[in-house]
């Protein structure tokens, strides 16, 4: 399971709309979601319609240890949203938190423990963190892998950010575990100056950790948390269900993780495409053409013999060798397995998502096996037709490879394959 904190101590950024509505989308792409109310104000029941007076247990009763109470699994407190999208709310009372753990040893570890028992029930897991730098925002940072921060393009937020970024710093340091922190903006109103030169602004202090995704002013999703819905139910059609949408897309498209190093290959160049071919020949079994991948072992030893005077190939064998490289790259059917290759410079995580897969690009990462900059998924895919994007290191981008394209309702290019 995914964790995210959703943190602000600054009030009006959209800190709960961003929550809720981001939670909605990742179920919505097919992702079974959970959103954790930390906010005793307990707004993110009130925004998806859900009656405090029927509220029986909070995520309170899952903090708190038998001497303060009865406490309960997250399970027995959730609430259905929607199809994949699970709620576990918050009301005044979680407010006694801080007093009633003031002083005990691992109260900063509660609402880590609380979610680990449903770690395998989730692949995402959104908490709404209150506005505020207390014992609630300490577990939550605790318990995530991720902060988002969503910023309002005003002033003041602006302003504020810079202290914002400080103190989570401090908190990451207190928590002893490296927490990606990252930067939304929110509320953003591309008609006026002011919000354009702060997101400017944004883009040149905090360029290291901010996101693509923007979350434009767009008043249905007022409308939106009125009526007590998340913007998938409420309007898909508009301009706030993109942003959240695009803005799932980027994480989904971007974990975290630790990339293995490439081995540093000391081979001259010629060498290297060799074994490069071989590699990628290996992973698929890959016809070139109407002929079977070359024993590029023989080619290797034949014309380094061959040319032993100058240590290397002729420049014929050269480019025979990067030429059937080249024809390598694309979209190509072999039998019931459909290959997907393609080459990224310096990419360090390449992901493919599509009809396949639901959209869901964590699901299918591709592998350089050894080959840097060249990347490959083999998928038993039935006859039919299929639309796919590449993720690479979180933004989507078309195949260079393949010409068979279509738009999609954002405005930008699907790829397309026909398998037979």
């Amino acid at each position: 399971m995914r964790t995210i904190a959703i943190v602000n101590q600054k009030g009006g950024c959209g800190k709960t709309t961003t929550s809720i509505n981001l939670a909605a989308c990742l179920a919505r792409l097919g992702n079974k979601t959970l959103l954790v109310d930390m906010d005793p104000q307990g707004h993110c029941a009130v925004g998806l319609a859900v009656p405090d007076e029927q509220i029986e247990r909070t995520i309170y009763d899952c903090l708190i240890e038998t001497q303060d109470g009865t406490p309960c699994r997250i399970n027995d407190v959730v609430w259905q949203i929607a199809t994949d999208f699970d709620l576990c709310p918050s009301n005044i009372r979680l407010a006694a938190f801080e007093q009633v753990f003031a002083g005990r040893p691992g109260r900063e570890d509660r609402l880590g423990i609380a979610l680990e028992q449903v770690k395998n029930n989730y692949h995402w897991c959104i908490i709404d963190c209150p506005p505020s730098v207390g014992l609630l925002a300490f577990n939550a940072l605790k318990a995530c892998d991720e902060v988002l921060v969503p910023v309002e393009t005003g002033f003041f937020s602006l302003h504020g950010l810079t202290k914002m970024m400080e103190t989570l710093e401090e908190m990451r340091e207190r928590c002893g575990k490296e927490i990606l922190i990252r930067v939304l903006p929110t509320l953003y109103d591309t008609r006026t100056k002011l919000a354009r030169e702060v997101l400017a602004e944004l883009r040149t202090k905090f360029k290291h950790c901010l996101m693509e995704s923007t979350v434009n002013f767009n008043t249905k999703l007022k409308e939106a948390a009125s009526f007590g819905q998340p913007i998938t139910e409420y309007d898909p059609g508009s301009r706030g269900y993109k942003d959240f949408v695009n803005l799932a897309r980027e994480l989904m498209g971007h974990r975290p993780a630790e990339v293995e190093p490439v081995a540093n290959e000391k081979l001259s160049r010629p060498m290297e495409l060799v074994q490069r071919a071989k590699q990628l020949a290996q992973l698929t079994n890959f016809q070139f053409g109407k002929n079977t991948a070359p024993n590029l072992s023989a080619i290797a030893a034949n014309d380094a013999s061959s040319n032993s005077n100058n240590g290397g190939f002729s420049s014929e064998t050269k480019r025979s060798t990067e030429q059937k490289i080249e024809d390598f790259y694309g979209v190509k059917q072999v039998g019931t397995d459909v290959i997907f290759a393609a080459r990224f410079d310096n990419a360090k995580r390449v992901l493919i998502a599509g009809d396949f897969n639901n959209w869901t690009p964590m699901s299918t990462p591709l592998i350089t096996n050894g080959a840097p900059d060249r990347w490959i998924t083999k998928l038993p895919l039935t006859p039919g037709r299929y639309r796919y994007r590449f993720v690479v290191d979180g933004k989507w981008v078309t195949d260079p490879n393949n010409n068979n394209v279509e738009a999609n309702e954002y405005g930008e290019l699907n790829n397309v394959v026909e398998v037979s």
